[in-house]
């Protein structure tokens, strides 16, 4: 249930709903500002990825990215012993992140609103005119 509550400073907040990444351009945004340091192959399209992401809460994107961000890490480890991941050099490790990554991170991190919850939401905005 997504109720309404009043804070300390007397302004009505939803606390069981997140923030929501509502447009395309508010998630490529928040792609952008989570990736700015993560290397990305050519293949990445963030247009894509903010389209897949369509319902997605900010905090939930920002788990997508950081899962996609960790792929490369877990490929170069995959099937090798503590002592070979120990010797890795840091070059084997920095590997770009790539389209597929984001796709299987999209798979793997569940949207944590409902489509209820931005109904309610939406409802709540076209009546009373903010949150």
């Amino acid at each position: 249930m997504c109720n309404v509550f009043w804070n300390d400073s007397n302004n009505l907040f939803f606390p069981s709903l997140p923030i929501f990444a509502y447009s395309v351009t508010g998630r490529l945004a928040l792609l952008q500002l989570s990736l700015r340091e993560v290397a990305l192959d050519g293949d990445v399209n963030f247009e894509e990825i903010a389209a897949k992401l369509d319902g997605y809460s900010g905090a939930d994107i920002t788990n997508v990215c950081r899962d996609a961000s960790m792929m490369s890490m877990r490929r170069a480890i995959e099937g090798l012993s503590v002592e070979e991941i120990k010797n890795l050099r840091t070059a084997d490790l920095n590997l770009p992140t790539r389209m597929q990554d984001f796709e299987e991170a999209i798979s793997r991190v569940s949207k944590s609103v409902s489509a209820a919850d931005i109904e309610k939401y939406e409802r709540w905005m076209q009546e009373f005119g903010a949150a």
